[in-house]
């Protein structure tokens, strides 16, 4: 899909739970719709230089959102969360 890896990886999703599954050597990223579990994986062993064991994906569904009246809808995205090989980290993350 997307000729640099870099551009599949849109940005890490932070979170509390997020923060709690680095211990257990799993990271999330948020990626395109159209990203497959191949594609994210070449991209994050890539861009950080680590090894991936697994790769699972969630599809978010944009939540309905208003103001007032007028009513709209954030946009859907993909959830890649990534599992590391024992010993690999990146180091991103670190100190989160």
């Amino acid at each position: 899909m997307a000729t640099n890896p870099r551009n599949l990886l849109l940005r890490p999703i932070i979170t509390e739970k997020t923060s709690a599954m680095m211990q257990e050597n799993k990271y999330t990223f948020q990626v395109p719709l159209k990203a497959n579990k191949v594609e994210i994986r070449q991209a994050v062993e890539a861009v950080f230089g680590v090894k991936v064991s697994k790769v699972n994906t969630v599809r978010m569904l944009g939540k309905t959102k208003r103001v007032g009246r007028n009513v709209g809808k954030r946009s859907d995205y993909k959830k890649a969360i990534v599992t590391l090989v024992e010993g690999n980290t990146i180091p991103l993350f670190e100190g989160m």
